[in-house]
């Protein structure tokens, strides 16, 4: 089901929850309201929609990919990058990381290692970012 996009910074700066097998369901909203808003919008969190857990979806260079409770093990080569966000206006800056080694969990829980560079890597740090309650 495609869900209204939150925009209540309270609630988006609130630190979400750890996703469970009963969250599957608000996975497959969030990837579903992610591709109705493909034209203009690259990744999204669960609280982005409504939802306090730890779920992030990605166009992973025309993939999509939905992980659950991601955590950055690893990072390399910062940089200072400008991003916009569908629940909140204009752009900001933001120090990001070239590289990240990731481990999340699929859609069945388990967990795997995964590392993600370039534009990749910049929109699951942004995402990461709205899971720490961290508003961008």
């Amino acid at each position: 089901m495609i869900r209204e996009i939150c925009r209540d910074e309270g609630f988006l700066a609130k630190k979400a929850e750890p996703a469970m097998m009963d969250d599957l369901g608000a996975a497959e909203d969030l990837l579903e309201t992610l591709i109705a808003h493909k034209d203009g919008c690259v990744g999204m969190a669960a609280n982005m929609i409504g939802v306090n857990k730890r779920i992030i979806a990605f166009d992973n260079g025309g993939k999509f990919m939905v992980l659950f409770n991601p955590e950055i093990l690893k990072k390399s080569e910062p940089y200072e990058a400008e991003e916009g966000c569908l629940s909140l206006a204009g752009t900001r800056k933001a120090k990001r990381w070239r590289s990240v080694k990731v481990q999340y969990q699929n859609e069945k829980l388990q967990t795997r290692l995964k590392t993600f560079t370039g534009f990749a890597a910049q929109i699951i740090q942004h995402e990461m970012d709205h899971c720490e309650g961290i508003l961008i």
